[in-house]
């Protein structure tokens, strides 16, 4: 990228940078769960922390990925706070076999389930499905938070969701294995006794329906959690579980053992040569999008910094030109990128199109490059930066529903697997189009400038102050300009906030928030995981023309 003006690089860099650190220190805090007194509470009692557990289990120095770290992070503040969502997830090796781990934190609230927690162990049994990878569940929890029982028990997605994830996953001959080693009550003590093997820590480990205190309620029957569900009675007595550990350490060593002999899945055979860096340094990635998100860039700039070999081969280059769609290798896997150009284009009739939009043309490209990715077996990689799609009459005259729908119908029945990095906006039907959580991404990742949200906040506040001043004037009330300046700054920094990609993540709309310079490994891990499952007949059903 020529820069002969270094100012703005140099600005937009700058901004990246503190960006980055903010995530990195609002990470950090994350990490230390429900902080150091209850890390030394867990220490005492002869358990290690979920963190510290996660570290054993998987081979030594190798990269993993977390999912939902932000998880929660906003919510429950009223109860003290639920730092994400108080269960760990990552995806990484373990004896050089793919897994994903699932991890219950009792620093955290005892390791009680919120609702967030059901909603990122259900995120976790489904990459397992989607990616056919065994998955660990490391159990130490003291059940559902009852103050939000009503928000966690009986609806579809709530928690027992998980346990018809259990016999369907068992069905389709993916590998669970359960370790108990803290507390594992009541309706979650199904978790582990449906895996297809349980270990259970001696005097830390726990399962039951009830516990004493409630047993002694229901039936007056007198005795303690040891006798009532310990180690010794499940595998001495009821046979319940499989494998008695004397402590942690005994219990993880147990399961790399256990995965070790786990069968090799067969692989799909996605395309992969021998990895090459990008040409262009990817240092350059902080400078190039803009501090100014209103401005415009190259996308390409990017792309470049991410591909190996900076190389792409686009496809029908000089047509709809605010979509880039190229074929590349990221790592020396095939995929397929579709990305939103933010700079101004001119088309083959000579009309300018705005950057970060949709157009008859680019969609059109678009549902054509998601076929022909779909016909040769290409992972898709999506990345947005996003306004939506062109309106006014040129557009609906054009046929901009039509070629939209197209696009929105190659793409939510695609089968290769797809992966979305939001990097800039993701607004509104563009983000639906370009492969929003709704469509099942295998992963779903922002960088720190991401902004998600039907429309831009400024656009979106003015729109609220208008159907708040009208909404007055039938009352016969007016606001003075003092008044609307004040209700209109409130609407925005509202408005603004729910824009952050960390008020997404806690809501589990994405994945994950990363440093840019981590994009190409996420990429890359996140084929390696899905290149376990065959993929499907590609079939598109009924599309406009």
């Amino acid at each position: 990228m020529k820069r002969t003006i270094d100012i703005a690089f140099n600005k937009n860099e700058d901004n990246m940078k503190l960006l980055v650190s903010s995530m990195k220190q609002r990470k950090h805090i994350i990490e230390l769960g429900g902080g150091e007194i209850n890390i030394k509470k867990q220490h005492e009692k002869g358990k290690l922390t979920a963190r510290e557990r996660i570290k054993k289990i998987l081979d030594l120095n190798s990269f993993y990925i977390e999912i939902g770290s932000f998880a929660a992070n906003d919510l429950y503040e009223e109860y003290g706070g639920c730092p994400a969502a108080g269960v760990i997830v990552v995806i990484g090796l373990i004896n050089e076999k793919n897994c994903i781990v699932v991890a219950n934190d009792a620093t955290v609230k005892s390791g009680a389930w919120f609702p967030m927690t059901a909603k990122k162990n259900l995120r976790a049994q489904e990459i397992c499905i989607n990616n056919k990878i065994p998955i660990i569940y490391l159990v130490d929890s003291a059940g559902v938070f009852l103050p939000l029982q009503d928000q966690i028990f009986p609806d579809k997605n709530h928690f027992g969701r998980q346990f018809r994830n259990n016999a369907k996953i068992s069905a389709n001959g993916i590998s669970q294995i359960s370790a108990i080693m803290g507390s594992c009550v009541a309706g979650g003590a199904y978790l582990p006794i449906m895996s297809d093997e349980a270990l259970i820590v001696e005097k830390t480990g726990s399962v039951f329906l009830a516990g004493s205190h409630l047993v002694k309620a229901a039936i007056g029957e007198n005795i303690d959690n040891e006798k009532l569900g310990g180690a010794d009675t499940h595998c001495d007595i009821s046979g319940v579980t499989d494998y008695k550990c004397k402590n942690d350490e005994e219990a993880i060593h147990l399961i790399r053992d256990l995965i070790k002999s786990t069968r090799n899945g067969s692989l799909t055979g996605f395309s992969r040569i021998e990895s090459k860096e990008p040409k262009k340094s990817l240092n350059d990635i902080y400078g190039i999008i803009p501090k100014d998100r209103s401005q415009q860039y190259d996308m390409k700039e990017i792309i470049e910094r991410l591909v190996d070999d900076s190389f792409l081969r686009e496809y029908k280059a000089s047509y709809g030109k605010t979509l880039i769609c190229a074929y590349a290798r990221i790592d020396g896997w095939a995929v397929g990128i579709i990305a939103n150009q933010r700079s101004i284009v001119k088309n083959g009739k000579g009309e300018m199109q705005l950057g970060g939009v949709i157009y008859s043309d680019s969609a059109d490209k678009a549902a054509r490059f998601i076929m022909n990715c779909n016909q040769k077996g290409i992972p898709l990689l999506f990345v947005q930066d996003v306004n939506g799609f062109m309106v006014g009459s040129r557009a609906e005259h054009n046929g901009i529903i039509k070629d939209g729908a197209k696009m929105v119908n190659a793409m939510a029945n695609s089968v290769v697997p797809k992966f979305t990095v939001i990097i800039g906006n993701s607004f509104g039907a563009g983000n639906y189009a370009m492969c929003g959580k709704a469509y099942d991404p295998n992963l779903i990742l922002a960088w720190p400038t991401a902004q998600i949200a039907v429309m831009g906040g400024e656009q979106a506040a003015k729109v609220i102050l208008k159907l708040e001043e009208n909404k007055l004037k039938k009352d016969g009330k007016a606001l003075s300009k003092l008044e609307k300046e004040k209700l209109f700054k409130s609407i925005n920094e509202k408005y603004q906030n729910q824009m952050t990609p960390y008020y997404a993540a806690s809501r589990m709309w994405v994945d994950e928030i990363i440093d840019p310079k981590e994009t190409r490994q996420y990429i890359s891990k996140g084929i390696e995981i899905s290149n376990n499952k065959p993929i499907e007949e590609f079939k598109t059903g009924i599309i406009q023309t």
